[in-house]
């Protein structure tokens, strides 16, 4: 085995588990990358496009839901990146395998109800000695990151929102062929999904319009899905108003999914028959669509991937958002699902990487949400260097004003 940290890829074959291994076995201090999927030829198709990388790429076989089989390959890692969705279904078994076998874990769960149970693992994570970090994708991931980036320009924090672009601008167009993320999105959009409302933690039902006005005079209006940040948030920055996620999306695909929030409400339809509905609508739920999508605001002017925070700053109301940048290399990996997941996911993997090389990974054991365990500057500058720029504030944007 090569020298360095050894990191576990579970799921990694998948297409965001791939877009995470390509670029983890070129990180400093990781000498070998185990590609753990349960499509061993995909397996070893990438360990092979990878012989020439700087870590040792090997496949593995994996069904995750063999207990003892996967506790054996963590035995054998320093590090886990978990991709296999949806979370829901896998997420809380395989990071208590990780804290049984004292695996340090990062995952791109998106999930909002195994993200809490998830949390609630902090002590028994901290008694291990190990970090893990839940929800280190696109959203919840770097949009954490953009919260916490303009959390920081305020001294109280009252409403704090997250938004991903669903199909504004050919944004997400690959959602339809990743089988769990379409799963995962039927999931987040049917039901109750928590909101911080006053403070405090509230199911409400999803699709709701929110009017956003941020600064630089772009508004308009985005939908609230079920995601992890307004728990999340709920723990770490705790804002005393309204926080949730938001899809930027447009009124005709927002109303499609509304007719598909109460079929599957009223159970006549499931999870798996709603997500192939993304890729081959029904004519009957097209036509049910068409005259709610007359009733829904559009998007306006707003950005594609943003996190908008209002508050006190000096004893003046203001309202800050850290977006993105329009003209940045970045808005275009927003439009690859896999990319824009698993990527940040690997940069998130080498910080922890740091600390476990300079010891101080002591200072972050336990279940964290990202913006409580990775830096956003030293994140955004990783990320801004694989599209040859020098720093964070090329591709992302922070703006303030008083209100």
């Amino acid at each position: 085995m090569a020298d360095g940290i050894t990191v576990v890829a579970l799921g990694g074959a998948g297409a965001m588990g791939s877009a995470a291994v390509r670029l983890a076995a070129t990180l400093p201090g990781i000498g070998s990358v185990v590609v753990a999927d349960r499509d061993i030829d995909a397996a070893n198709r990438l360990s092979v496009d990878l012989a020439q990388a700087s870590a040792q790429v090997e496949a593995r076989s994996i069904d995750v839901t063999d207990g003892r089989t996967l506790r054996e390959l963590l035995d054998d890692a320093d590090v886990i990146i978990n991709t296999v969705g949806p979370f829901f279904r896998f997420g809380v078994g395989i990071l208590q395998a990780a804290i049984e076998t004292g695996t340090h874990y990062l995952d791109i769960c998106d999930d909002w109800e195994p993200a809490v149970d998830m949390l609630e693992l902090n002590c028994a994570a901290r008694e291990a000695g190990i970090c893990a970090v839940v929800g280190m994708g696109a959203s919840p991931g770097m949009s954490n990151l953009l919260a916490a980036m303009a959390v920081s320009r305020l001294d109280v924090v009252d409403d704090l929102y997250t938004a991903w672009p669903v199909d504004v601008e050919g944004e997400d167009e690959s959602v339809d062929t990743l089988s769990a993320a379409a799963v995962h999105w039927m999931q987040q959009i049917s039901g109750k999904v928590p909101v911080v409302r006053a403070g405090r933690i509230v199911k409400e039902a999803p699709l709701r319009s929110i009017s956003l006005e941020l600064p630089g005079g772009r508004r308009g209006n985005a939908y609230v899905v079920g995601h992890p940040e307004p728990v999340m948030f709920h723990r770490t920055f705790r804002p005393s108003g309204h926080s949730a996620n938001l899809m930027v999306i447009t009124p005709e695909t927002v109303a499609f999914l509304d007719v598909l929030r109460s079929d599957i409400d009223k159970g006549r339809i499931d999870l798996d028959s709603a997500a192939e509905e993304l890729g081959k609508p029904s004519l009957s739920r097209m036509i049910r669509a068409a005259p709610r999508m007359l009733t829904r605001a559009d998007h306006g002017s707003l950005p594609s991937f943003f996190a908008s925070a209002t508050g006190v700053l000096d004893g003046r109301k203001a309202r800050v958002v850290a977006r993105i940048a329009d003209d940045s290399p970045v808005s275009e990996l927003l439009s690859d699902m896999a990319g824009a997941t698993g990527i940040p996911l690997a940069l998130g993997l080498a910080q922890v990487v740091s600390r476990l090389a300079d010891g101080t990974i002591s200072d972050r054991v336990g279940v964290h949400s990202a913006e409580s365990a990775i830096a956003p500057e030293v994140l955004f500058t990783a990320l801004a260097r694989l599209f040859d720029r020098t720093d964070w504030s090329e591709i992302v944007t922070v703006e303030s004003e008083f209100s």
